[in-house]
């Protein structure tokens, strides 16, 4: 069998869960050894965006507030949504102002990734912001955050002694250490 074939077959799907940013959709399903079974899957109504802000001396800024799903506090870079049909890089500018009152000049596009392929579609991409100028932070009302400016490098430290954990955040500073140390090997 090739690869890329899809060894599963849906016979059926029901929603039995719907809110504002998800869906839970559990699927009767036949699996690849051709077997009777049932699959959920986790539907985001959103596009993850995630924002790396770099100042000129090599900081960078994270955002650290209390996780309702984990029950404990998290730092991670500015993140957000992107309503579908919303332009993914308008959404991140608006994350970044929001999060961190910061508006960048220069935006590049870092990664995309599924978050969680197993049981959701989450899909998210991150941008590198820089040529930041500093303003007030607009956080919604479901958020209190404080920001955190440190060395990039103390991110990256952090994120080796797990002290950050959040995959996207994991994700985007590896990807973007990983970057810059091959552009200093050239």
């Amino acid at each position: 069998m090739e690869q890329e074939q899809n060894p599963w077959k849906t016979i059926s799907g029901k929603i039995v869960y719907d809110n504002p940013w998800i869906n839970l959709t559990e699927y009767q399903v036949m699996t690849p050894a051709n077997t009777p079974g049932i699959y959920g899957k986790i539907h985001f109504k959103n596009i993850a965006v995630g924002i790396i802000a770099l100042d000129e001396q090599g900081n960078t800024y994270l955002v650290g507030q209390y996780r309702f799903p984990l029950n404990e506090y998290s730092w991670e870079i500015p993140e957000g949504g992107c309503p579908e049909g919303t332009d993914i890089l308008t959404s991140a500018k608006r994350e970044l102002k929001e999060e961190t009152g910061f508006e960048a000049n220069q935006w590049t596009e870092l990664l995309r990734m599924y978050l969680s392929n197993s049981v959701s579609d989450e899909y998210v991409v991150v941008f590198i912001a820089q040529d930041l100028v500093a303003g007030e932070a607009e956080p919604e009302d479901t958020e209190k955050l404080a920001i955190k400016k440190l060395p990039f490098a103390t991110a990256l430290e952090w994120v080796m002694e797990g002290k950050i954990t959040d995959s996207i955040t994991v994700a985007a500073i590896l990807k973007w250490q990983l970057i810059q140390s091959k552009m200093l090997l050239k």
